[in-house]
């Protein structure tokens, strides 16, 4: 059973950061894309980024562009998400998620969670205007 521990949550004012981590407990972390997901209250879970196996192929929901970063440590076994300039629409549960696969080159499969098999608990992001 693979367990994904996240951390780094927290409370910030529009326009500050936070980085997520997100552990692995597995020793393959290195054969699968990663994902980060976030639900809003009130809200369906949508996607937020995803990365290949190696780092090399980054994915990002338009929204997020430029001001999110996903990447990984694959000897650490840990995925990130660096989050700068946030704003109050950015306020939800962050998720991440181990996928099915090495590469999510595809639009579709990349942002629908069944292309996901293992999810972490969550943590809070709450960005205040």
């Amino acid at each position: 059973q693979v367990q994904l521990v996240e951390s780094g949550g927290g409370s910030v004012q529009a326009g500050g950061s936070l980085r997520l981590s997100c552990a692995a407990s597995e020793r393959t972390f290195s054969s699968y894309a990663m994902g980060w997901f976030r639900q809003a209250p009130g809200k369906e879970r949508e996607f937020v980024a995803a990365i290949s196996r190696s780092g090399q192929g980054t994915y990002y929901k338009d929204s997020v562009k430029g001001r999110f970063t996903i990447s990984r440590d694959n000897a650490k076994n840990t995925v990130y998400l660096e989050m700068v300039s946030l704003k109050p629409e950015d306020t939800a549960v962050y998720y991440c998620a181990r996928a099915k696969y090495a590469m999510l080159g595809q639009y579709e499969t990349r942002v629908s969670g069944t292309a996901y098999d293992y999810w972490g608990q969550g943590t809070q992001v709450t960005v205040s205007s």
